[in-house]
């Protein structure tokens, strides 16, 4: 029975990792972290090996660049400037708490824009690096899901198998 307890709040902890790409006050790569840990701790500490650690701990470090990656280029290349690019950022945690999920794509673009606007950009400029920065939200997105698909694919692959 505890053990059902247990797999409860792994999968709940997988599940929540998601829940983290929309609201990016959940730190998605440490609840996974958590999975994982609970699993080692609670379960069975034989199964997962020195290799499957390794393996996530550089997938975490992907995970953690793939939203600054992402964002920089795409703000980068459709003309942001530095600030507009910090300014994403901000506006992207300040957005997960207002309207969500919207406010994490409405906020960071709306802030761009007026960053850009304030930098004497005319307002196609800024409108431009606005797209940018929702690009590079939707793309560090799509990464995260896809590496945190592979990271918890790759636990039950190495847990079953």
């Amino acid at each position: 029975m505890v053990e059902i307890l247990i797999w409860v709040l792994i999968i709940a902890l997988f599940v929540l990792s998601f829940v983290g790409i929309i609201f990016p006050i959940i730190p998605s790569v440490l609840v996974i972290w958590g999975g994982f840990l609970l699993y080692q701790f609670a379960i069975n500490g034989n199964e997962l090996t020195m290799t499957f650690w390794i393996a996530m701990g550089i997938f975490t470090v992907i995970l953690i660049g793939a939203d600054v990656i992402a964002n920089s280029y795409f703000v980068k290349r459709y003309g942001g400037s530095k600030w507009g690019e910090r300014g994403a950022a901000i506006a992207v945690i300040v957005g997960s708490f207002m309207v969500p999920p919207f406010g994490i794509i409405i906020i960071p673009f709306l802030t761009v824009f007026i960053i850009e606007l304030l930098q004497k950009r005319t307002s196609q400029e800024a409108f431009h690096a606005s797209i940018g920065s929702l690009f590079g939200f939707l793309g560090g997105a799509v990464a995260k899901v896809v590496i945190q698909l592979i990271m918890i694919v790759w636990f039950f692959i190495t847990i079953l198998f």
